[in-house]
């Protein structure tokens, strides 16, 4: 499973990039092989405040019922409206069109793994 190098991750399996301030976040290919096919995206609206490792939305598959965490602390400027149109889209292409939200930033981003240690860390499990 690839992991993208140039993406930090977090060990609740979100991956996070930030450009001009601005952080879009979304659930690694190995959380979305583990939860199997994803069947419902629930992600709050633009304008909302999401608060680093708190519980900001959730994924629902055939397997189980997932809760989100952000990484980061700010105000949503966009949620990914093809998610919840087409959640299938998290499993088949979790770095590119599967992000869920993008998130303006309030602070500084808590230290995450980068793609080494988060692929380490994905093999001791």
């Amino acid at each position: 499973m690839s992991v993208p190098e140039n993406l930090s991750y977090t060990k609740e399996h979100e991956w996070l990039s930030v450009a001009d301030g601005v952080a879009t976040v979304g659930i690694t290919a190995f959380a979305a092989e583990s939860l199997g096919d994803i069947v419902f995206v629930q992600l709050p609206a633009a304008g909302d405040q999401v608060t680093a490792g708190e519980v900001f939305g959730e994924v629902e598959s055939t397997k189980s019922v997932s809760e989100l965490y952000s990484p980061v602390s700010g105000e949503v400027v966009e949620a990914n409206e093809t998610t919840r149109d087409s959640p299938e889209i998290v499993n088949s292409d979790p770095y590119t069109e599967g992000w869920l939200v993008k998130v303006r930033l309030t602070g500084d981003v808590p230290e995450l793994l980068d793609a080494t240690a988060y692929a380490a860390f994905t093999q001791e499990g």
